[in-house]
């Protein structure tokens, strides 16, 4: 009772009198509910096997494609807006690579060798890298946000959570649709489906999309358009019910990326160079680094699923699938002319993984057990050119990873009204590293066509005579058991009870760009661990007409993984000229909160649906230089109140006598003060802030036709999402932030042939 009231005073504080005198007269008072609408059931596979949203005991969000498309959400990213304490993002300085947090865990830096903290996943298969991950909304049946540690089903590097892309399977008869927006910014976007049965047994399909956009501002050094969006995107299947129990399916998709690259705001003036008035403007770019002058990122992929019902109550599933990227960024730190402190990059990423399952669905046993293996390559390779010093710092990074895990989860119906789950798994994941790190005299490294650059490297040899620098060699191998387990209490259909605890694992590794002269950063960065405590209840009321789901946790975080750079002296002569990592385990968080979701009826046309989160993330211990300073360390990336409010009325309405619905939706998204990194920067940090959106949509009687006009954050305000900060690099220092979007305006026409 005191951490409710605690956090129900933190939210009021934070959201401030007239939001929640909206929340309080929107109608949420159970009188006003309507009497005949009620809620459709939500299907989720958080366990690995289908169950409604209300019944799984796990704290989770999940997303309908056809909701996503009335609401105009055009990627993943969005979603940050309606789920509690997450925070999805553009990584700084890249249009595709995603940044994701979930209460409090995350990962912020793409560098090979890094392991993300929240999992994402298409149709089961998992993406192992961040770069080209901001997927668009297209082709989706459903998006789950799961919140709270999942390494029993989904395994390491999901101690945050675990996001799951689903998508559409293929239908009994022919469909064509094609759907185009329009928008400010010159935006131009077209998406084109069609799928036919080829035989009775056997369908085919495909999906064709193209987004298009201009800049939301300009770079005044090459007068390319900052902020741009320019992508491509297929994806195909084919779906063969072999026999009555043997399903396959094989799909693949590929994307193309050829966005500008996008350029940072400077937030310090340096001569000659005051601070630009629009914060999408930027002065950088990279005019001469060999032959990587544009920003492209490719991804592809392909998987094979196959599902055999051996009995009534057992299925085997396989999932098989191969993935690449390759991304080429020009990346200019300093967003100044010239190379003051520009950085050009190559991350070239590929994955194998399969997974065995093993379902089970008895009267009062369910369950899922299974065994997964993953065989990657992560490769970075990249200058870091400072051309007031005449400076190249180079540095490669291959780290190959080959992870196997057994696992477990099963569910036993005690009574009629309790049951239990208990899992684990166990996973081993192995590291194997390389890199090379070595400065140069002139403006590139050899391997970014500096053929004349001079090497001002002395190797360094370690105790054993094996050479460390400038290039180091090493492995490791870490291993864990993630346990997970939870009650249910569900008395009847209206009210499910439920505690849980579980585990969460995410790999060690190595800092390409770590000092591999000093012994103790030659054995590589610890996993982290998370031990999660939830308590849940899920409610439905009033006959079917109000959902009310509410999670309290707790977690208790250990050996948090600190990445992040400084600025570092390489040739001794007193100034800093180029930058390394400085990955520790320095970190020990406790981590609490609580996350409301509403949705309800309050008339037959009118629905309202709400969420709000609080957490309470604070280190217990931070250690720099063998001192503890975690009383001057913040979380990043998660801020301490985030809170959603819309309202959809929905009314029959004809246009040009053909009969049809039309859905108003307006929506507000508030986050409170958000810190990018874990020192508190005044300039960087962004303030609380609130998301205005709206959309009008009109769907025909029979489905083949739909019109919508979505705005989005209406009131046009500038919030910050990223950045960088290395105050004694480049001219003036490096500050420089990266915003979210600005007000945007689009019309959307799609129909069914």
């Amino acid at each position: 009772m005191k951490l409710t009231t605690q956090v129900s005073r933190r939210i009021a504080t934070a959201l401030g009198s007239t939001t929640l005198a909206g929340l309080a007269g929107s109608g949420l008072a159970l009188p006003v509910l309507a009497e005949s609408a009620v809620m459709e059931e939500i299907v989720v596979s958080a366990r690995r096997r289908d169950e409604t949203l209300q019944e799984v005991p796990i704290s989770l969000s999940s997303f309908s494609g056809e909701a996503l498309e009335k609401a105009g959400t055009p990627d993943i990213v969005q979603l940050t807006e309606n789920v509690p304490n997450t925070t999805l993002k553009v990584s700084r300085g890249t249009n595709t690579t995603i940044t994701a947090f979930i209460r409090g865990v995350g990962q912020q830096d793409p560098v090979a060798g890094f392991e993300a903290g929240v999992g994402l996943y298409i149709d089961d298969v998992y993406l192992n890298r961040p770069q080209g991950a901001v997927l668009d909304v297209y082709d989706v049946e459903r998006i789950e946000v799961l919140r709270g540690p999942q390494g029993t089903l989904y395994g390491r590097n999901t101690i945050g959570g675990a996001i799951k892309y689903v998508t559409k399977r293929l239908g009994d008869e022919p469909q064509v649709r094609i759907r185009g927006s329009l928008g400010n910014f010159s935006q131009r976007d077209i998406v084109a489906t069609a799928s036919t049965p080829i035989t009775e047994n056997f369908r085919v399909g495909g999906s064709l999309a193209s987004f298009q956009r201009d800049g939301f501002g300009r770079n005044l050094n090459t007068g390319e358009d900052n902020y741009d969006k320019d992508i491509f995107a297929a994806r195909i299947s084919a779906e063969w019910a072999a026999t009555d129990t043997l399903f396959l399916r094989l799909s693949a998709d590929t994307s193309t990326d050829d966005s500008n690259t996008k350029g940072g705001h400077r937030l310090t003036a340096t001569p000659g160079f005051p601070i630009l008035d629009d914060v999408f403007d930027s002065r950088g770019g990279i005019t001469e680094v060999g032959e990587l002058r544009e920003n492209e990122v490719t991804q592809d992929g392909a998987a094979l699923t196959a599902e055999w019902s051996a009995a009534e109550t057992l299925t085997f599933k396989s999932v098989t699938a191969y993935r690449e990227d390759r991304t080429e960024s020009p990346i200019d730190f300093d967003s100044l002319p010239g190379q003051h402190f520009d950085v050009p990059a190559i991350y070239d990423n590929q994955q194998f993984s399969q997974e065995l399952q093993l379902l089970f669905e008895g009267d009062t046993v369910q369950g899922v057990a299974g065994v997964y293996y993953l065989e990657a390559n992560a490769f970075t390779a990249f200058d870091v050119i400072l051309s007031d010093l005449g400076l190249t710092s180079f540095t490669l990074g291959d780290v190959d990873t080959e992870t196997w895990a057994v696992f477990a989860d099963v569910n036993f119906d005690l009574t009629d009204t309790l049951s239990i789950s208990v899992g684990g798994r166990f996973t081993s994941d192995e590291r194997n590293v390389t890199v090379e790190r070595e400065s140069f005299l002139g403006l590139s490294s050899p391997y970014f066509s500096g053929a004349d650059a001079v090497s001002i490297t002395a190797p360094v040899t370690d105790a054993a005579g094996n050479q460390v620098v400038p290039r180091f060699e090493n492995d490791r191998t870490d291993e864990d058991f993630t346990p997970r387990i939870s009650i249910s209490w569900q008395p009847d259909d209206t009210l499910h009870l439920y505690g849980s605890y579980s585990a969460g694992f995410k790999g060690g590794g190595f800092d390409p760009r770590g000092a591999y002269g000093v012994a103790e950063i030659r054995g590589g960065f610890e996993p982290e661990t998370v031990d999660a405590f939830e308590l849940g209840m899920k409610t439905t009321a009033l006959e079917g007409r109000l959902n009310a789901n509410l999670a309290l946790f707790y977690s208790d975080y250990q050996d948090v993984q600190i990445p992040g750079s400084q600025a570092i002296d390489t040739d001794g002569d007193g100034t800093d000229d180029g930058f390394e990592g400085t990955v520790t385990n320095a970190g020990e968080a406790d981590i609490s909160g609580v996350e409301l979701e509403l949705t309800a009826f309050l008339s037959d046309s009118l629905r309202a649906n709400a969420a709000i989160g609080y957490i309470d993330a604070e280190y217990d211990e931070f250690i720099v230089e063998g001192e503890n300073v975690a009383e001057d360390r913040v979380f990043q990336n998660t801020p301490e109140v985030t809170a959603f409010y819309s309202m959809t009325y929905e009314t029959p309405l004809a246009l040009s006598g053909q009969a049809g619905e039309l859905s108003l939706t307006g929506q507000v998204a508030y986050r409170s003060e958000t810190h990018q990194f874990e020192i508190q920067n005044d300039l960087l940090d962004q303030p609380g802030y609130s998301l205005i959106n709206a959309s009008v949509v009109w769907t025909s009687a029979d489905d083949k036709w739909q019109v919508g006009l979505h705005g989005r954050n209406l009131s046009d305000k500038e919030y910050k999402v990223a950045g960088y900060n290395f105050p004694t690099l480049g001219p003036g220092g490096t500050i420089t932030a990266f915003y979210g979007n600005p007000r945007t305006v689009t019309g959307t026409v799609s129909y069914n042939f």
